[in-house]
């Protein structure tokens, strides 16, 4: 799109960088104020700079000034207490992301957001990702210039989307293209192993550590780690993470001294790693220090534009000549922009894969059988009364809005006056909307 966020960790919280307050649950879910300088008062009181609805909060129930290295809370005496991980605080300075518990809501503590307008790159590829819709473009222009600095850069992206060809196109265009390029699967990696895995361990660490072995940052030393599927990482392995990312140190398994290492981190992952903030399953912090540059990559469905020439691509790749390919328009192709692509480009390289491997000998792509999963029934929303009416209302809205927002983008081209005439809002509530359901994060 037309958008992105690209954070700074580095930078100020006050001044005219203004922070923000986000209700992530309760009955409040959404709700969103700024914080100006000199803080902001959360309560139910009228008065109140958050006033949330909520009956277990006090009137004026906790105070939070943002600082140069994140947020000053106090509790204001709350008949009910403010918590952060669990511990109740009287006061205490919590890092940018933190999630404060006040009452029965949480709410988010998170820097201003730098909305960087970025055009479409000219081309129709970067590295092996392929596709000329505005949509990849727009995230081409962004890679060309993340590539050349040595920010972290969190992927953000449905399965099969290209998250690990993005990485590895960063790579190649970065001055440390020559260097390693170290992919680490957190989603894959054993949970009595990852530690050693990722940090490295020295001889006697646990039983059957009978030599020292290097980590994934050891073997990535001068280069790129990718670390996919971030959002899968252990609760208690993410302090030591944060550590390496802030200070370049590491401590393997087993050992009393600390290894630095220059490593670039790219990170991604499938999952909402909001909603985990929220939930306490990943810590805020960390996340602000992976996304200084955060790409969403839009599934296939949403650039269907792309479909043409990622489908000759693939036909080259699978050992049909070109010659043999012949023209893609007609029935076979119509049914592939008519498909849903629940496994996005990863299930399109598997559909050509198996048509290429059962067309009758020198056919073209027309003469291909193009087997595909049949489209699931439409559904009834998933509705459960398990839970308070509000939150699954909330829950079902949230959901609503993100998927008309996708497709507003997507005809509206990224543009977002465009979207906001299509839409029938003003461009500012717009941007509010979109902001909410986590779209303006450049998805």
């Amino acid at each position: 799109m037309r958008f992105t966020r690209v954070t700074n960790q580095a930078r100020r919280l006050h001044g005219e960088q203004r922070a923000r307050i986000r209700v992530i649950d309760g009955p409040d879910l959404g709700l969103e104020v700024e914080v100006p300088p000199m803080g902001a008062v959360v309560g139910a009181d009228p008065g109140a700079d958050l006033v949330l609805n909520d009956d277990a909060v006090s009137g004026r129930h906790c105070a939070v000034v943002p600082t140069a290295g994140g947020f000053d809370v106090s509790d204001l005496s709350s008949r009910n207490g403010t918590f952060t991980d669990g511990v109740a605080l009287t006061r205490a300075m919590v890092p940018v992301g933190a999630v404060l518990r006040v009452g029965t809501s949480l709410i988010q503590l998170m820097p201003g957001e730098d909305t960087v307008e970025i055009p479409p790159s000219d081309t129709d590829r970067f590295g092996d990702l392929v596709g000329g819709s505005v949509a990849m473009r727009t995230v081409y222009a962004l890679l060309q210039r993340a590539s050349q600095s040595d920010a972290a850069v969190l992927f953000m992206g449905e399965s099969g989307t290209g998250k690990e060809l993005a990485a590895r196109a960063i790579h190649d265009h970065s001055p440390r293209a020559a260097m390693p390029f170290v992919v680490f699967d957190c989603g894959a990696a054993s949970d009595t192993l990852i530690a050693s895995d990722l940090f490295g361990h020295v001889k006697g660490a646990f039983t059957g550590a009978d030599r020292e072995r290097p980590g994934a940052f050891a073997s990535a030393h001068g280069g790129t780690l990718f670390l996919d599927e971030i959002g899968d990482l252990p609760l208690e392995l993410q302090p030591k993470l944060l550590r390496l990312l802030e200070a370049g140190e590491v401590t393997p398994l087993g050992s009393n001294t600390s290894k630095r290492y220059d490593v670039r981190v790219v990170a991604a992952t499938h999952r909402n790693l909001w909603e985990d903030v929220g939930r306490g399953t990943f810590r805020g912090d960390l996340y602000y220090r992976l996304a200084v540059v955060e790409v969403h990559l839009p599934p296939l469905r949403q650039r269907k534009e792309d479909i043409p020439a990622l489908t000759r691509l693939l036909l080259e790749r699978s050992g049909v000549p070109a010659a043999e390919v012949g023209d893609l328009s007609g029935p076979n192709l119509g049914r592939l922009l008519d498909y849903h692509w629940p496994g996005n480009v990863r299930e399109l390289r598997n559909v050509v894969s198996r048509a290429v491997a059962l067309r009758p000998p020198g056919a073209g792509f027309a003469q291909m059988p193009i087997l595909l999963r049949p489209a699931a029934g439409r559904q009834e929303p998933s509705v459960r009364a398990d839970r308070p009416f509000h939150e699954a209302k909330a829950e079902l809205v949230a959901q609503f809005e993100r998927a008309y927002l996708s497709d507003l983008l997507v005809r509206a081209g990224g543009n977002i006056s465009e979207a906001a005439r299509l839409a029938g809002v003003e461009r500012k509530y717009l941007y509010r909307l979109l902001e909410k359901s986590g779209l303006r994060r450049g998805k």
